[in-house]
């Protein structure tokens, strides 16, 4: 197994890469070590040097999947971890999953991967995308196991997170596995499908939103604030999240509070479950009922790629809920 680099720097991510040799060859074969590598990307904070493009890719988290759709490199998938929810990703997408070993797919209450750092390193991955809870990045690289993990889920996040957060991760994710070309096409595509979705908007404006993942069985909720995806995705629609102006990812929110802000519609988000079962996660929290968007019922369930964190799948979401505000 290769042995890669990494090491702590100053920053956040986002996307700043520092190439070593000429530009890649958007047709280099799997694991090409003559053209564009190595090169260093920042992520977390730590510097992840890759000297070449990875042929056994192990995704422990659904995030970034579409990225790689897009690109058409799921064949560099060799293991998987976690849920890859069918509503999410084309017939094509599901069956090429399908084929990759799955480790596991149990998740807590909210939301996240239980798996070891053995289990992973088994697997002799040359690239892990995602960090699920408990794992630290250094026992990888230790072993030589690379780790790039959504901007989003850093544990100091990202400042305003946005589209071109999405945008960024998609030349990345074109750099890693040398498909430029597809990306920056991929990068067009979405902008207009943004702009597709401007334009269809309905005259009616402000309405207040609440974004929340009720955690099930423990009656409390979490609730998605200015640093999330929530809320530039609630202003391409002409509407406002009433949590943007706390300075958070997510966090716990109290009943009272909810009530206070008295949202207009409420989007829950979940990773499994029925809407039903999501839903009612909600309803059975005290003064929930109070809630003028529960009196209303403008509550629609949504999966958590939909919104959260930046990837293609916001985009979806993006639409999904255009055309719930539409109907209402």
């Amino acid at each position: 197994m290769k042995r890669y680099l990494a090491c702590f720097t100053a920053g956040l991510l986002a996307a700043v890469l520092t190439g070593c040799g000429s530009a890649g060859s958007e047709e280099g074969g799997r694991g090409s070590t003559t053209v564009g590598f190595p090169f260093t990307v920042e992520n977390c904070g730590v510097d992840v040097t890759l000297d070449r493009a990875p042929s056994r890719v192990m995704i422990v988290n659904s995030a970034p999947l579409q990225y790689l759709s897009t690109l058409g490199v799921l064949d560099r998938l060799s293991s998987r971890a976690g849920k890859f929810p069918p509503e999410y990703y084309s017939e094509e997408t599901l069956a090429a999953v399908g084929k990759v070993p799955s480790l596991t797919d149990r998740l807590g209450s909210d939301g996240h991967l239980k798996i070891s750092t053995e289990s992973i390193i088994a697997e002799e991955p040359d690239l892990v995308l995602g960090l699920p809870d408990g794992l630290s990045r250094e026992s990888l690289a230790t072993v030589g196991i690379p780790v790039l993990d959504e901007p989003s889920f850093c544990p100091d996040g990202i400042e305003n997170p946005g589209y071109e957060t999405i945008y960024e991760q998609m030349r990345l994710y074109g750099r890693v596995f040398d498909r430029q070309a597809k990306a920056e096409q991929a990068v067009k595509n979405l902008q207009k499908r943004i702009r597709t979705v401007q334009a269809g908007l309905p005259d009616q404006k402000g309405r207040k939103v609440a974004v929340l993942w009720p955690y099930r069985g423990e009656g409390t909720v979490g609730a998605y604030g200015g640093q999330s995806m929530a809320t530039p995705q609630l202003e391409t629609l002409g509407a406002k999240n009433v949590f943007a102006g706390t300075d958070k990812r997510v966090f716990e929110v109290s009943m009272e509070e909810l009530l206070g802000r008295d949202p207009d519609a409420i989007i829950l988000l979940h990773t499994d479950g029925t809407q039903q079962e999501v839903k009612q996660a909600l309803l059975d929290i005290p003064g929930a009922k109070d809630l003028h968007a529960v009196e209303n019922d403008a509550i629609t369930v949504q999966l958590f790629n939909f919104t959260e964190p930046p990837t293609p799948l916001v985009l979806d979401g993006l639409e999904r809920l255009a055309t719930y505000f539409k109907g209402r």
